[in-house]
């Protein structure tokens, strides 16, 4: 037996406020839609990844979701565009990653983040 998917899965009564996040902001693409649920994703492959923490990092609290992008700079200025919490950085961290992190409309922690070379 192997793990083909993991999902993360966020209740909310109000399921198309994930759109202007997830989908206008981070440009995702809406998957599935069930009324119930919507599913975000993207063509891409995405690596099986599941995290346990005791903290974010540089003492930050641990983000509810990580997610990697291309383009750290454009999502920072998208994020600020669009009106988000911004409560870390952007910030380049000594393990190789640029960040942020961002409250979503759930109030989820969102660590936005982008490797970098050293």
């Amino acid at each position: 037996m192997r793990v083909k998917r993991i999902v993360a899965n966020i209740k909310t009564e109000n399921i198309a406020a994930a759109q202007r996040f997830y989908g206008e902001v981070l440009g995702l693409e809406k998957m599935m839609d069930h009324g119930w649920i919507e599913t975000y994703g993207n063509e891409y492959s995405m690596p099986l990844q599941i995290s346990f923490a005791s903290q974010g990092g540089s003492g930050t609290d641990v983000p509810d979701l990580s997610i990697e992008v291309d383009d750290i700079e454009t999502a920072y200025s998208r994020m600020k565009e669009f009106g988000f919490t911004i409560t870390y950085g952007p910030v380049d961290e000594v393990w190789g990653v640029r960040r942020f992190y961002v409250r979503d409309p759930f109030g989820k922690l969102v660590n936005i983040l982008m490797h970098i070379a050293h």
